[in-house]
């Protein structure tokens, strides 16, 4: 690793933490927009106006916008978002008793959804313009355009109430085998994957087309190599950035998937609880919640970038 490829790296951090800093203003300047008041919403509308204006002094809501943003901001980089409004426990516990729910549905639809994608992408474009190539192509198609919720609601209209084979509901209480468990997330993860698979094999596809069209795979067809060591060890290497671009874009757009998926599923989540959190107007969860699906969007999207410059064959021979 060189000069030039660590301060490109360090240019692409910096920029992330800018970016983050001012997506934790938007958050909170969002948050501070919704209509009603906070405290005379958790008091309800019996409550007086001596109540009211204590509740508002104790949540330093009758402190100016700026400085209730730096102390929640001071709070947040200490890893204290605040307690929930509505439960009065810390932020942190509550996301953290829902942040392992998250994970495994995003792990197992990662596996499902990146071998099958990669899968797709690189035949596609071993065989790009061919009838697979075209029917592959047309399925993708039709599969991005629908929305999630609704292949979520007819995937349990089908299999669910039609058929029976697999429950309408994500999550059920008590210890769960493995092959329950599957059972279980089967239609959300299916619903997510859907998706993701179309997204990522098209990305992938078109990345692998513009390498497998350079003079230096042409100059190696030439030599006799054949399709799959041509993908394999000429082309898959140039193409690694853009793929793991793909990868990374494809995955932060799930994370819109998961908070429908799991809103329809009742399915106990980070998402679920954020949305929760929206209709109680439990504004330190929501921020935290927000904060939380942000910042993984710019770790996946940090994480591209750095693979990219490192996959870079001219940064590394500078």
């Amino acid at each position: 690793m060189n000069a030039a490829m660590l301060r490109l790296i360090a240019l692409r951090l910096a920029l992330g933490a800018l970016t983050l800093f001012i997506v934790a203003a938007l958050v909170f300047t969002a948050t501070e927009l919704l209509p009603g008041d906070v405290a005379e919403a958790l008091l309800g509308q019996s409550a007086t106006p001596a109540a009211v204006a204590g509740l508002r002094a104790a949540l330093h809501l009758d402190q100016p916008s700026w400085w209730r943003f730096c102390l929640w901001l001071g709070g947040l980089l200490g890893g204290d978002p605040g307690v929930s409004l509505v439960n009065r426990l810390p932020v942190v516990v509550l996301i953290g008793n829902r942040l392992p729910n998250s994970l495994k549905l995003a792990s197992i639809t990662a596996s499902v959804t990146v071998p099958l994608a990669l899968l797709l992408g690189i035949t596609t474009a071993m065989w790009r313009g061919s009838r697979y190539d075209r029917m592959v192509g047309m399925a993708i198609i039709g599969i991005v355009s629908v929305p999630e919720f609704l292949i979520a609601s007819l995937a349990v209209l089908v299999f669910a109430v039609k058929l029976r084979w697999l429950p309408a509901l994500a999550f059920r209480a008590g210890p769960q085998d493995f092959w329950a468990m599957m059972r279980l997330l089967a239609i959300p993860v299916g619903t997510l994957a859907l998706v993701g698979i179309g997204q990522m094999s098209r990305m992938t596809r078109a990345a692998l087309v513009t390498v497998l069209e350079s003079s230096y795979v042409e100059m190696a067809r030439l030599k006799g190599a054949g399709p799959l060591r041509i993908v394999l060890i000429h082309a898959l290497p140039n193409a690694l950035g853009p793929i793991v671009n793909a990868i990374a874009l494809s995955t932060s757009f799930l994370l819109g998937g998961v908070i429908i998926v799991e809103t329809i599923f009742n399915y106990p989540g980070l998402a679920k609880l954020m949305v929760d959190a929206v209709s109680t107007r439990d504004l330190p969860l929501v921020q935290a919640c927000a904060m939380l699906f942000c910042a993984a969007y710019l770790a996946l999207v940090l994480v591209a970038d750095v693979v990219a410059i490192l996959s870079n064959p001219r940064l590394r021979q500078r």
